[in-house]
């Protein structure tokens, strides 16, 4: 679809790339200085600039320009490949459209003012379905906008036709990966709230920033958690700044994630911040009953989880017949209730319908503490006496004997 380009009333000097970041395709130096590692500078009063604000007819390298005062490190390839022992299989951590992605660990002699700490290394796949344009839609998004509930990203690196960026390293990964591993423990409950929440506050900084933003590809694998499971938005490849003055939408060709993505969206292309609070809505039925937004193995009827959980949902009845069983009953039934309904509101075919994400935070924050309705299980502690154990053995001896009989008898022909 196409992109429609808004008119302003005001007449706006669009800028080039290189106009912001001089050092990448400006003219050659015959005598070149040698190639040092920078920081980009602070300064003391910073305004977001936005992709609107820039032309994309050229990329550059340098952005410590444009980018003043996020505090941003600019590394060179040398350096990452030391950090992440030149991309060891072994620190290998996964994949996704933008590329590998590596761990690595920054020491404190590397430059002044990085402390020590283990990053995560993403390079971005020449081949792969992101370019250089998500890189720097990351880079510029992420570069400014800092918050508790998003990843931060520390740097990046931009060689010839090498892109990669370094984020704080999150040791529990993502969202996905902890709630439909196969043999991984179940996420309690209280967890899968607070989850929920972190990423509602994520949300909202983002909608509600002086220039807001629509994230765009809401969903569970871009979810990263830390060590105390404290959830964050990363991958901003696909975000778009929001309608400005008296515009309502963004338009803009249909991206984002089958199984996400709003339904109006994907017919007419319109970009709301409710479209992000639909995916959220999936999101809220993935953390209920343990499915994935669009699962190709089940029953046509059963496949994209929003068609087949909504209808059920303000039934309490069905309602608790697909909450997820690796919970083991062991969650608030009211707090699910609660959960459903929001969620019920958040899919609401007609956008206006959905609810702000600051209304969804005040919905999750009390369920932090409804848990007095949560089942207590029971426990039963057997103590064997010598006696017991005794018998038991005697037992186990003439089980042993009657097995090796029994299968004495089938081998007989």
């Amino acid at each position: 679809m196409a992109v429609m380009m808004k008119k302003k009333k005001t007449t706006k000097t669009m800028m080039k790339w290189q106009d912001y970041f001089p050092r990448c395709f400006g003219v050659e130096n015959p005598n070149p200085e040698p190639k040092k590692a920078s920081h980009v500078s602070k300064q003391s009063s910073f305004q977001r600039i936005s992709l609107s604000d820039l032309s994309s007819s050229t990329l550059s390298e340098d952005l410590s320009i444009s980018l003043a005062g996020s505090n941003l490190h600019v590394f060179t390839l040398q350096e990452l490949k030391v950090i992440t022992q030149n991309f060891s299989s072994s620190n290998f951590l996964g994949e996704g459209g933008f590329g590998p992605v590596h761990k690595g660990f920054i020491d404190d002699k590397l430059r002044p003012g990085l402390k020590a700490q283990p990053v995560a290394v993403k390079l971005l796949d020449l081949d792969g379905t992101q370019g250089h344009r998500e890189w720097l839609t990351e880079v510029i998004f992420l570069g400014q906008l800092r918050h508790p509930h998003l990843v931060k990203l520390i740097g990046y690196c931009c060689e010839e036709e090498h892109r990669l960026l370094v984020y704080e390293y999150m040791p529990r990964g993502s969202l996905e990966n902890q709630l439909f591993r196969r043999y991984s423990v179940s996420l309690p409950w209280s967890t899968r709230i607070d989850i929920a929440l972190g990423a509602a506050k994520g949300l909202a900084f983002l909608h509600e920033a002086e220039k807001p933003v629509i994230y765009r590809d809401f969903k569970a694998s871009n979810i990263l958690l830390d060590s105390d499971y404290t959830a964050k938005l990363s991958d901003f490849g696909l975000a778009k700044d929001g309608p400005e003055g008296d515009d309502t939408h963004v338009s803009t060709r249909v991206m984002g994630t089958q199984g996400y993505a709003a339904p109006e969206y994907i017919m007419t292309g319109h970009l709301t911040a409710a479209s992000d609070v639909y995916s959220f809505g999936v999101l809220l039925l993935e953390l209920l009953t343990g499915r994935k937004s669009l699962d190709k193995t089940r029953s046509q009827r059963e496949q994209n989880l929003a068609d087949w959980a909504r209808p059920m949902l303000k039934n309490h009845r069905k309602l608790s017949r697909i909450m997820d069983p690796r919970l083991e009953g062991q969650y608030s039934e009211s707090g699910a209730q609660n959960v459903a309904a929001l969620a019920y509101q958040c899919l609401s075919h007609r956008p206006k319908f959905r609810p702000t994400m600051s209304d969804v935070i005040q919905v999750l924050e009390p369920m932090k503490d409804l848990d007095h309705d949560i089942p207590i299980r029971s426990f039963v502690f057997a103590v064997s006496t010598n006696s017991d154990l005794q018998k038991e053995s005697e037992q186990h001896k003439k089980t042993k004997k009657g097995h090796a009989h029994h299968y004495h008898q089938r081998q007989t022909p």
